[in-house]
């Protein structure tokens, strides 16, 4: 018997009475698949495929009808041919540690795992560039080249695991972006197959490329119109030195408003966060960062460059934060003590675990100017839905991740998760934000659009998408939401949905 003939007959022979997707048509794609593919590429078995249902946001989940794990660029362009002719939709993933639903499964779709192709191509120490594969973890780039004196510099938080593909698709930031920008700020090039089949190279090594700059529309879209086969991103020299500025408040106002001071006396931090009481007494005990235990409020404020510039503007931060009403300010001495300091705020997501069987990770941005406002808010949403929520977040840019902290087990307590999370999202735009910063919408946010954006807008991120992707394969679940589905959001919040949107009501 062959290969293929058997792993059509173990599939014939599975547990008929799973109903998530036809069998079927399952075992009609295999059957394609392993035609294409090797057959340690194609994972359809229930345990096997398990561990895809979801990302990082394990409240939304869906057992895929099919797992492949391309080797290579060629076996890719092959799986999406079987897809294309098929009509099967097709959920790119990463390493899974998307925030969002961006990498849940579709149940009678396949994801394509690029995991595999996590090789380092090429780098270029002249031109301060490196070539890598979609599955190349963040922090691997840096540590390649960190005898070369360079480093990768997006830091998100998750970088030990996260992919280099997952954070083009989210457009991923991390501690360091307020200085160095997000992902679209860090890559020239970016390798995609399409859903027809071709291969497109959006930007390039150069310092611009000519025609529309699609790299920037490629860059965030969450898998919606290809998939990543190969990265160019830029290197930068590590800093000769750096120090990190640890500020207690004893309200919470007073650091927001210390941020913006910042801001406005003409200083770019290399870092600029802010953790409120909650985080504190959440990570002090996981981590020992040496957090003070008695503030409302801290701010970590990283400097970087040489000596003398790193001494400058510690010195000016300090007395801006003496000023805005700092209680306490303790700088690094030691490279060990400044890693110690941001332990704790790479560390708040897994220290949430110990104070609470779950937590629900927001994503909004906001004007600087609002952090106070919109904090108070949150606080007061704690009272509405009866939940705690620990603020931990990149103040310098005003991209906040409150963790709303809560019990599944408890009926009815992720509904009102939900729903803080909803409530917080709402109070962004109004204040002039927007529904997500670096995590993306996913499944999570696709009811948010509208609470942001009208009909006419989604129609334009639709066309779009339409533009990449005809058949409508890619992510699919992603897209944008439909226009009944604004309008029956809408009606939920009409003070978003009919009054600032009137047109919604036609729908």
């Amino acid at each position: 018997m062959s290969l293929i003939a058997w792993q059509v007959r173990t599939l014939l022979l599975m547990n008929t009475s799973q109903t998530q997707f036809d069998p079927e048509k399952q075992r009609q794609v295999v059957q394609a698949l392993l035609k294409v593919l090797p057959a340690a590429s194609v994972l359809f078995h229930t345990e096997d495929t398990k561990p895809y249902e979801c990302d990082g946001l394990a409240a939304y989940s869906q057992l895929p009808m099919i797992v492949i794990l391309p080797e290579s660029e060629q076996q890719i362009l092959a799986a999406l041919a079987v897809c294309r002719k098929l009509s099967v939709p097709v959920v790119p993933r990463g390493a899974g540690t998307g925030l969002s639903g961006g990498a849940m499964p579709v149940a009678d779709g396949i994801v394509i795992s690029t995991a595999r192709l996590n090789q380092i191509v090429k780098l270029d120490q002249a031109a301060r560039t490196a070539v890598v594969q979609p599955g190349v973890r963040n922090l691997a780039i840096s540590e390649a080249v960190a005898a070369l004196g360079l480093y990768y510099a997006p830091d998100p938080s998750s970088q030990i695991a996260c992919t280099i593909a997952g954070n083009v698709a989210e457009n991923s930031g991390g501690v360091h972006c307020l200085k160095y920008g997000l992902t679209l700020h860090n890559i020239l090039r970016v390798r995609v197959a399409t859903i027809e089949g071709d291969i497109i190279e959006l930007g390039s090594e150069a310092l611009d490329a000519p025609g529309l700059d699609l790299l920037a529309v490629f860059i965030g879209s969450e898998g919606m119109l290809g998939i990543v086969t190969e990265v160019t991103v830029k290197l930068i020299p590590k800093p000769e030195c750096a120090q990190v500025i640890m500020a207690s408040f004893t309200d919470v106002t007073t650091a927001c408003n210390a941020v913006s001071n910042i801001i406005q006396a003409g200083i770019i931090p290399a870092g600029l966060e802010m953790m409120d009481q909650t985080s504190i007494h959440m990570v002090e005990p996981f981590v020992q960062a040496g957090y003070d235990l008695n503030a409302a409020a801290i701010l970590l404020c990283e400097s970087d460059g040489t000596q003398a510039e790193v001494a400058d503007e510690i010195s000016r931060m300090s007395a801006v934060l003496q000023q805005a009403g700092a209680s306490a300010i303790a700088v690094s001495q030691t490279e060990a003590e400044r890693l110690r300091f941001w332990s704790g705020r790479k560390n708040a997501f897994p220290a949430a675990g110990r104070i609470s069987p779950d937590y629900y990770c927001m994503d909004g941005t906001i004007p600087r100017k609002k952090l106070g406002q919109v904090l108070q808010g949150i606080a007061a949403l704690e009272q509405k839905h009866q939940l705690r929520c620990a603020n931990v977040f990149h103040a310098g840019d005003g991209n906040l991740h409150p963790l709303i902290l809560f019990d599944a087990s408890i009926p009815g307590e992720f509904d009102r998760a939900e729903q803080f999370g909803t409530d917080i999202l709402s109070m962004c735009v109004d204040v002039g934000g927007t529904i997500t910063g670096e995590h993306g919408v996913g499944i999570e946010k696709i009811n948010a659009m509208c609470l942001q954006f009208s009909a006419s807008e989604c129609a334009a991120f639709m066309a779009v998408k339409h533009a990449f992707d005809v058949p409508g394969l890619l992510n699919p679940t992603k897209a944008i939401p439909t226009l009944h589905r604004c309008a029956e959001f809408g009606r939920e919040h009409v003070h978003h949905g009919q009054q600032k949107f009137p047109e919604l009501s036609r729908f």
